[in-house]
């Protein structure tokens, strides 16, 4: 199909589906002389690569409770109040027995049979080696804990530890990594088909592909007496794809820890030298005090396959890693940024229109696309606001969340603090409830905005359709009532608040940037960005001026009366 007829085909499809809106929406007020002064700014006069340049050289990483997430911060409020934002401050939420950590000194090579660089990174909250340390490298073929146990105790001092296979390969990439969203697919995200049910997927990263073999003897006979010991035990994971996952069993972490394991080797995700550096397979105890130690590193996908088709050939090789990192002690507080804009209007002005991103990062790169975009488009977006000096009838308020990384846990904090909390037991407002507008996110990278999930809140369409049409000459023309989950608007949606993310061009940001070390400035749009920092003001700036705020989604039913003592998450 001709790139013409995408266009006619997104247009009949389009006009059914908005005939309803369509009146509604040439009603909704549209401020387009501001709109006009805010996309001047934004284009001609854009601070936003400076920011970000901040943000990700000079302060990043920004790992939740490290050293230069705090740092980030400083500077962030800093510059907002040279901004002349008001109320600008940290809050702080709190995960007990949480621990900072930072990588100060990173090297891994092979010493025999030849000398090479590995392409790695340590993982997040990895304990670090007691200097250099050169051991082995070992292909650990398990099924069980069982089964490492018995096979190769006292065979593991100062071993590394290598529990997948190499990726089954090639990684030549024949398509562009980078894309735009073409007509189809907006059309695909605007009017999505049913979808059914994926199944299991076994453990995420416990290997590089296959089925997992049949379980061993060893294996079976634990699994026996285990359901024996408790018969009512719900079925976990299984073996995944590439059998027993080491780095997920806490007693198995132990084990190796008092076996003398110099590191295990994660094997990263396929291609391109990209390394992942998320925990994204951890159940967490790593972040806390307490938790079994053995260093961890994300080895890059070619490296990692050098390594095991060696071995794999007997060809004996030894590694060698020195790893610095450092745990920081806390009393478990974390916190979110806050500024604004105070509202103008006598009789609106206690009313918040909110627009955020998430502040923290991993920390094998620098976090840029990972979201540092996020946060930099919405601060560019509050200095494009206050520079031109606009007077909004509701308060602006923008909010940079930590923890989003580990669960969502900043956002989740804030809205319970401010807006209320919804459990087993009921939804239980609070006063600023009632006062709530609307909040809008980006955390999809740098890729330019083109439409908004509107989460099922359907009433918002007319509205939000009116609010593209100066930017539906450039790209910006799909909504969908789709849910899109995975960041912070999730927490304002979960108390039946009105929050938004925007639909991105993807560019490279699944590809090659989301949580590896290529999430560095050098990966960032600069014309994407200046458009997605005009975007947000505009619509944060028309959300401020209405007459209603936004509708909302089906309230939860709420509880009168106190909870007793529930406090900050």
């Amino acid at each position: 199909m001709t790139r013409l007829a995408r266009s006619h085909a997104l247009a009949l499809v389009g006009a059914a589906s908005f005939a309803m809106a369509l009146p509604l929406a040439a009603q909704e007020k549209v401020d387009t002389a501001t709109i006009a002064r805010i996309r001047a700014e934004a284009m001609d006069h854009s601070q936003i690569m400076d920011i970000m340049s901040w943000l990700t050289d000079v302060y990043g990483p920004r790992l939740t409770w490290g050293p230069n997430v705090k740092k980030a911060a400083d500077w962030t409020m800093t510059t907002m109040k040279s901004w002349g934002l008001a109320n600008v401050h940290l809050e702080n939420w709190y995960v007990p027995n949480a621990l900072g950590w930072a990588n100060e000194y990173f090297a891994l090579n092979a010493v025999s049979p030849n000398p090479f660089i590995v392409a790695a990174v340590p993982r997040a909250w990895s304990a670090g080696t007691n200097g250099r340390v050169t051991g082995p490298a070992v292909r650990v073929q398990v099924g069980c804990l069982a089964e490492l146990q018995q096979n190769y105790a006292g065979k593991l001092k100062n071993a590394f530890i290598l529990p997948a296979a190499a990726f089954a390969g090639p990684v030549n990439e024949f398509l562009a990594m980078a894309t735009r969203s073409s007509d189809s697919a907006l059309m695909n995200i605007a009017f999505p088909a049913p979808t059914v049910g994926r199944g299991g997927a076994g453990f995420p990263g416990a290997g590089n592909g296959g089925a997992a073999p049949p379980p061993s003897a060893i294996c079976a006979q634990a699994a026996a007496a285990q359901a024996v010991a408790t018969p009512v035990a719900a079925g976990g994971r299984g073996g995944g794809r590439g059998g027993f996952n080491v780095t997920g069993d806490t007693t198995a972490l132990r084990w190796m820890q008092a076996q003398g394991v110099a590191a295990v080797l994660l094997g990263g995700r396929g291609g391109s030298n990209s390394i992942g550096g998320d925990i994204a397979t951890d159940n967490g105890a790593s972040r806390v005090t307490g938790a079994p130690r053995v260093p961890m590193v994300h080895v890059a996908t070619e490296s990692y396959g050098r390594i095991v088709r060696m071995v794999e050939r007997n060809v004996p090789v030894t590694l060698a890693l020195e790893m610095q990192n450092r745990f920081y002690p806390t009393d478990t507080a974390s916190f979110n940024i806050l500024g604004e804009i105070p509202g103008t209007d006598p009789a609106l002005k206690d009313e918040v229109v909110m627009i955020g991103g998430h502040f923290d990062s991993w920390h094998s790169g620098t976090g840029a696309t990972d979201n540092g975009a996020g946060s930099g488009i919405m601060l560019e977006a509050m200095r494009i606001l206050k520079t031109l000096n606009l007077q909004p009838r509701r308060t602006i308020r923008i909010g940079l969340w930590t923890g989003e990384e580990q669960g969502l846990y900043g956002s989740a904090a804030y809205v319970k603090q401010h807006y209320g909390a919804r459990d087993s037991t009921g939804f239980y407002p609070t006063p600023e409830q009632a006062k709530f507008a609307a909040y809008f996110n980006v955390d999809n990278g740098s890729g330019k905005i083109r439409g908004v999930y509107l989460q099922g809140m359907s009433a918002e369409w007319p509205i939000f359709d009116a609010w593209m049409g100066p930017f539906k000459r450039d790209g910006m023309r799909t909504l969908t009532n789709s849910n899109t989950g995975g960041t912070d608007h999730l927490s304002y949606v979960a108390v039946g608040l009105p929050g938004f993310q925007f639909i991105q061009d993807p560019l490279e940001y699944g590809a090659r940037t989301h949580h590896t070390n290529q999430d560095v400035y050098e990966r960032l749009q600069p014309d994407d960005m200046k458009w997605n920092a005009a975007v947000v003001a505009s619509f944060a700036w028309q959300a401020a001026q209405r007459d209603e705020k936004l509708p909302r989604p089906p309230q939860p039913g709420a509880v009168t009366g106190g909870r007793g003592g529930r406090g900050g998450q």
